[in-house]
């Protein structure tokens, strides 16, 4: 299992020094958005040589390039917005190609039309669902296509929000191109850490075999986001867990200051 953190984590927009701090701070791994390369995150475009720089800067630094953001609302109640998404994830599907990135990790969407990470009292109703479903369909024909996995991630704000939701769209899917990320904070929003650790073991249960990310954010009990190991969520269960089931891939923290990264990469070391 390889440590990881977020590259947004790190100030900056030139990849060199953002993976130079990732491997300074004693990750192994990050997950990779384009902003820090100086573009958009979810860009009309990646010119060659930006995707050169990336790779010259990865490989200097020594960091392996786990997933790649490709976030946009798949759920929202305007078409166009959905379509424009669309568009600017086949370039960032096609940026993890030529980078050899295997994961493109992805939002479910939310009717807040406001905040992909927003909750929206409409995200019950069916048409979301199926807005949503339609898109990740679309999203699925470019993944197949150009060889990447897209990872969702079940979270209390989106259209996906447990296990048993990602399951069920995988099975509606029928794509082994579509994977898990699974983050144990996103699974609950407040809970005593006898339940976090009730909640989180149910889901990497029901995910077994289909998780390819596991992410490395905290809660506290009040529902407050936390750093990795300040909170309720039981990272050694959580870890012991995912490797019982054979997982074995990154374990990606975000939710964290530059400062905290060192401290919490020793964490998570120790742990796995």
């Amino acid at each position: 299992m390889q440590v990881g953190v977020f590259a947004k984590t790190f100030p900056g927009s030139e990849p060199a020094g953002v993976l130079a701090a990732v491997r300074d701070a004693g990750f192994a791994v990050t997950q990779f958005n384009l902003a820090c390369a100086g573009l958009p995150s979810m860009p009309d475009a990646v010119p060659i040589e930006t995707i050169r720089a990336i790779d010259a800067a990865a490989k200097s630094a020594g960091v392996g390039l786990a997933a790649l953001s490709g976030t946009y609302n798949m759920a929202h109640q305007d078409s166009l917005v959905r379509e424009n998404g669309l568009r600017r994830l086949a370039v960032v599907i096609e940026t993890a190609a030529r980078l050899s990135i295997p994961l493109v990790t992805l939002c479910t969407g939310t009717r807040n039309a406001e905040d992909q990470w927003a909750h929206h009292p409409d995200n019950a109703d069916p048409s979301a669902w199926a807005d949503m479903s339609k898109e990740m369909a679309k999203a699925l024909q470019l993944a197949e296509r150009h060889g990447v996995d897209l990872g969702i991630e079940p979270e209390q704000a989106n259209i996906v929000t447990s296990a048993d939701d990602a399951m069920r769209l995988i099975s509606e899917m029928g794509s082994k191109r579509l994977r898990i990320v699974l983050d144990p904070a996103n699974l609950f929003e407040q809970a005593s850490a006898d339940k976090a650790r009730a909640i989180v073991a149910e889901a990497v249960e029901r995910t077994a075999g289909h998780v390819s990310l596991a992410h490395a954010k905290d809660r506290f009990a009040d529902g407050r986001f936390a750093t990795a190991g300040r909170g309720v969520v039981d990272f050694a269960d959580f870890i012991a867990r995912l490797r019982a089931t054979g997982f074995d891939g990154p374990l990606v923290t975000h939710g964290l200051s530059a400062e905290e990264a060192p401290g919490v990469a020793r964490f998570l070391r120790e742990l796995v």
